[in-house]
């Protein structure tokens, strides 16, 4: 292989990476693996990809550079034979809930185009076409229709608004016109005129009266053309003898009632645009409503005691003295109890009174009686929210909200102007509402049902959508919607859609890097994913994936694992070569490629004999399901992706048992009832999330044992001699940090057009504190080398201090024995953050009545990982706990004691429990395809059941 077909990294030393050189073929699909933290996003991302950025913003300008920021350049000898690079990483694409999959795939645009150029529009008050004249059409139809009448040409200049409009009758009178029809009246127009001002009003000047001889009277076609103009391209035309009224319109024109719309524009059909959007809603399709369920949770309670929440038990406040006086009217006190208080007495209380309350002289003490209005608790939680200065008092008032569908819009985000332009009898936001699979039906079949004009401009635009949804199925995305939410996509999906995205782009000679693409795919669909990699493999360009799926590993053409272990470990590259040429060495991935190391198999353990049981689950796509969960056992839940197991276990019963235990305002999905909440004494959610935002977090600070390390410092003889607090060892609190980098142990250079410079800081060298506070020492080493070790130097360093080794044991015992005690969260990957978690919750003492939640833990994790990962959570079953996992890696499922399988596809084919039981009772179902993967995975491993049945444990 020579040179120009290669691209060689020499000397690479970012992070743990120890000198390495690294050879990958180009127009080749390459597979970097090798353990958590072993160096391989360190070697793709932060080397081969940080320098491609580099070389690229290196061909600007200065003054661009300036503009843009630079890059850092990493610490590697030297790079050749790069490509322009692009990086498809695992990050949610965006948090903001405007976001969807049609605004992030571009697709919703094409859309808004064809509507704008395409669409035909309906009356939202008739149905019926809108109509457009020319104005010499105008002239011809009045002459026509109007022949030997009486007529009154009149320009509408106010439709349906409130005010009472004194100086637009000034205007009028002024420019000479004597006349005005005032909701459906004609008047003189009079000095000083007005209407009444909180009434809506329809207004039309009358331009001219005259009797109609034919479309040559010029009379006529001025009179057309000056209420044109005065009306905006609408004028009305009334039979003087008959009062019948009719509209003409420039622009599009609802024929019977005179509804105009603007000419259509990419925009009006926009939820960001304010010329499309819902008036009540600004787009989101939700509004936020007060929940009288939360206000008044008891009604069994009086309001003396405290039964509307939000104002608490009784003060001697005005509020109470305003609802009293309200009560005393229905012969109520505020000691009745709230079942028993007539509605229309608590309607008043919570929405406010007609008439002025007057409140007894001797509650407020005078005289006399005191007058007050009362706009109702509802309006005073508004206008907290509103309002309110304080973020506090906000969120205090949120916890009264209910997210509710806007009954505007009816959730489809647009106005009715909007939802009125349809193609074939859909409306634009149906067809973003469609999974699209069924959008990709009505594209298929839409230009059948075009006229030639219609079909002529569509053209081009239906090419461009269809391409694009296609390469979106072929990524294993066909259950999602183009109204679906980015905030609410996993991070595979999210990589997935910009995979499709740059398929779709046909670019060559691209050096392509991904970071673990098959994340959140079922089987299944992995095939699908490997074969859109080598689609564009073929297309000329380089591909290089970040993976740990057995499949992807095996379709390579290329793979280089670093190792050998992790962390000062790791760093090394172990194997670089074919999968042929991989099978005949030893390292640890090979091995398990081999067979010849394999995770263990599940433990078959019955449970405790007790259910959680979950009845009328119909959140997303869930389709009225009722699902039990033994307890005392590892359970995995299954199934293709967009099949509903993250709604059944993320969204529905998770927030019931965070609202039971810890009174959480999550708002579980629908559901019926719950039984077995007895049985459990506390749930634990361990996701993905950072455990930080900033590098000031770490995994010391998050686990809770740098406050002990703390402690143990303070205690020191040298640390009680000088007074020393335990704020003193905080970086974080002025005293014993370095105030020369508050602590951070770096300063950051500004190096206008070139990229800032992270330099040690000069005082304290790195290492963040004071010298008085290195001088306290625990068996020779400062407080700054305890957060400088890693975890496995800290157990031996801690052995014999029971707190702090007991929560970092942990931290090694779930694989992370190579992370630093004080490594910035930042540098942590979401697999690194979980587990981490996950050792918090071991370090606490459980009762063994704890259920643990835990959403693809396998993500990042080579096998050797995943097996440290597996017997951790075995060991929490072993006492007593309940483990959830939804998961796809099939080495994980096979090692669970019940699995529960949906399916049988995605999105609206999906939503159901197609089996449930052990992993050899659901490897012999016939329903959906877990269990087909299944039996070939156990036969791979030489445990797979007897014989296949009929579906019969579906219904276990």
């Amino acid at each position: 292989m020579n040179n120009d077909e290669k691209i060689n990294v020499w000397g690479a030393r970012v992070h743990n990476l120890k000198n390495i050189d690294v050879e990958i073929p180009r127009h080749s699909l390459t597979v970097i693996t090798g353990l958590s933290g072993s160096g391989k996003s360190s070697l793709a991302f932060d080397t081969i990809f940080a320098e491609g950025q580099r070389r690229y913003i290196e061909t600007f300008s200065a003054y661009a550079r300036n503009f843009l920021g630079g890059m850092e350049r990493p610490d590697v000898d030297k790079i050749t034979g790069l490509s322009p690079v692009i990086s498809i990483e695992q990050k949610t694409t965006n948090k903001n809930p405007r976001s969807t999959v049609g605004t992030t795939t571009e697709i919703y645009d094409y859309l808004r185009l064809l509507f704008a150029r395409a669409g035909k529009a309906y009356s939202y008050a008739t149905g019926e076409e809108m109509v457009k004249y020319t104005e010499e059409k105008v002239i011809d139809m009045v002459a026509a229709d109007y022949s030997g009448c009486k007529i009154l040409i009149m320009a509408p200049v106010v439709r349906g608004r409130k005010g009472h409009y004194r100086e637009l009758f000034e205007s009028m009178r002024r420019k000479g016109y004597l006349h005005i029809r005032v909701d459906g009246e004609v008047k003189e127009i009079t000095r000083g005129m007005k209407v009444d001002r909180y009434k809506n009003h329809d207004i039309e000047v009358v331009i001219d009266r005259l009797a109609v001889k034919g479309n040559d009277d010029e009379r006529l076609k001025k009179s057309i053309r000056i209420a044109m103009k005065q009306g905006d391209g609408l004028l009305m035309v009334m039979n003087h003898d008959t009062g019948a009224v009719k509209y003409f319109s420039r622009r599009l024109m609802c024929p019977t009632t005179g509804i105009s719309y603007s000419d259509p524009a990419p925009n009006t059909f926009s939820f960001n645009s304010p010329q499309g959007a819902c008036p009540r809603c600004k787009g989101l399709g939700y509004i936020n409503e007060i929940d009288l369920g939360k206000v008044i949770p008891k009604r069994n309670m009086s309001i003396y005691e405290g039964a509307i929440v939000p104002l608490g038990k009784y003060k001697n406040q005005m509020i109470f003295w305003q609802i009293d006086a309200i009560l005393k009217k229905y012969d109520c006190t505020l000691k009745t109890k709230i079942e028993d208080i007539p509605d229309d007495a608590l309607n008043e209380i919570l929405y406010g009174s007609l008439e002025t309350v007057r409140i007894d002289k001797e509650l407020v003490h005078t005289s006399s009686d005191y007058f007050v209005d009362f706009d109702g608790v509802v309006k005073y939680l508004h206008d907290v929210m509103e309002n309110g200065e304080s973020s506090n008092g906000q969120k205090w008032a949120d916890q009264f909200l209910a997210e509710c569908v806007c009954p505007e819009c009816k959730g489809q985000k647009l106005n009715q102007e909007a939802l009125s332009y349809r193609i074939w009898d859909k409306n634009i936001s149906q067809l973003a509402n469609m999974d699209l699979v069924e959008l990709r039906e009505w594209l298929n079949e839409v230009g059948n049902h075009m006229d030639d004009q219609q079909r002529q401009i569509a053209t081009e635009i239906l090419k461009e959508i269809r391409t694009r949804i296609d390469f979106l199925l072929e990524v294993g995305l066909d259950y999602l919607s183009l109204n679906r939410q980015a905030a609410t996509l996993s991070g595979g999906e999210s990589q997935r859609i910009r995979l499709a995205t740059q398929i779709g782009s046909q670019l060559v000679n691209v050096l392509y890097i991904l970071d673990e693409p098959s994340i959140g795919l079922h089987q299944r669909d992995n095939d699908r994913l490997i074969r859109s990699l080598k689609e564009l493999r073929d297309l000329g360009n380089t591909v290089i994936v970040v993976e740990h799926d057995r499949d992807m590993m095996l379709n390579a053409d290329y793979i280089v694992d670093i190792g050998p272990k992790a962390g000062r470990k790791g760093g090394e590259v172990v194997f670089q070569g074919t999968v042929e040429e991989m099978m005949h060495t030893n390292t640890i991935t090979a091995q398990y490629l081999k067979g010849e190391q394999q995770l263990q198999k599940g433990r078959h353990r019955k449970g405790n004999g007790q259910l959680l049981t979950l009845r009328g689950c119909r959140g997303n796509n869930l389709k009225n399901i009722d699902v039990s969960f033994p307890l005392g056992c590892l359970i995995l839940v299954t199934g293709v992706s967009g099949s509903g197991k993250s709604t059944m276990i993320n969204e529905t019963l998770y927030p019931i048992l965070s609202q039971h235990f810890y009174r959480s305002l999550q708002k579980p999905m629908p559901y019926d009832s719950i039984e077995g909440l007895e049985h459990i004494d506390k749930v634990v959610n361990v996701d993905q999330s950072p455990i930080g935002r900033t590098p000031r977090s770490n995994p010391a600070t998050y686990t809770g044992v740098f406050a002990d390390i703390r402690s143990l410092f303070v205690n020191l003889p040298e640390a009680q001699i000088r007074g020393y607090k335990p704020g003193r060892f905080s970086f974080n609190v002025k005293g014993g940090r370095c105030e020369t980098c508050g602590g951070n142990g770096y300063k950051t250079i500004e190096m206008n057009f070139l990229p800032d410079i992270q330099v040690p800081c000069e005082t304290c060298h790195g290492k963040r504190y004071n010298r008085e506070t290195l001088e306290v020492r625990f068996k020779g080493k400062s407080i700054a080398d305890v957060l400088d070790m890693t975890i496995n130097q800290a157990v031996e360093f801690f052995e014999n201090v029971p707190d702090i080794l007991r929560k970092i044991k942990t931290i090694q015992d779930v694989g992370l024995g190579y992370i630093k005690l004080g490594q910035p969260s930042t540098t942590l990957s979401g697999g690194e953050s979980q587990r981490i978690k996950l050792a918090t919750e071991l370090s606490k003492k459980d009762t063994g009545k704890t259920l643990y939640i835990l959403d693809e833990p396998t993500t990042g994790l080579h096998f050797e990982d995943i097996r440290i990962l597996m017997d951790v959570l075995q060991k929490l079953v072993d006492r007593g706990n309940t483990v959830i996992v939804i998961e796809h890696n099939l080495d994980v499922i096979r090692q669970a004691d019940y699995i529960i399988d949906m399916g049988p596809e995605g999105g609206r084919k999906g939503g159901e429990v197609l089996s449930a039981g052990t992993p050899e009772e659901v490897a012999k179902s016939k329903k959906g395809f877990t269990p087909k993967f299944l039996l070939e995975e156990m036969k791979r491993n030489s445990d797979a059941p007897d014989k296949p049945c009929g579906g019969s444990c579906a219904d276990a």
